[in-house]
C-alpha cells in the first residue's frame, strides 16, 4: 500500500535508529516499528465502581445484607 504519513520527530527518529542498526529500507523500519507496537500487550486498569456518596449503601459481598435492603419497604 502506498500512502503519505506525516510521522512526529521521535516517532521519525525511531525509524531512523531502525535503518542504521539494521540497513532497512524506510518502509522496512517503518513497519518494523509498527509491528514492534503491535507485539507489546496492551496493560488494561482495572474497573473501579465509583459511587455518588462516596461509599457503598451496603456490601454486597454479603448476599444476606443486600436482601434484607431488597426486602426492605419503601417509604
Amino acid at each position: 500500500m502506498r500512502t503519505t504519513v506525516n510521522l512526529d520527530d521521535d516517532v521519525a527518529a525511531a525509524v531512523k535508529d531502525i535503518q542504521k542498526s539494521s540497513g532497512m529500507g524506510l518502509s522496512a523500519a517503518l513497519n518494523e516499528l509498527a509491528r514492534r507496537g503491535l507485539s507489546v500487550p496492551r496493560q488494561r486498569q482495572p474497573f473501579v465502581q465509583a459511587t455518588s456518596s462516596g461509599h457503598a449503601l451496603v456490601d454486597v459481598r454479603n448476599i444476606g445484607e443486600v436482601l434484607d435492603v431488597l426486602d426492605e419497604p419503601r417509604s
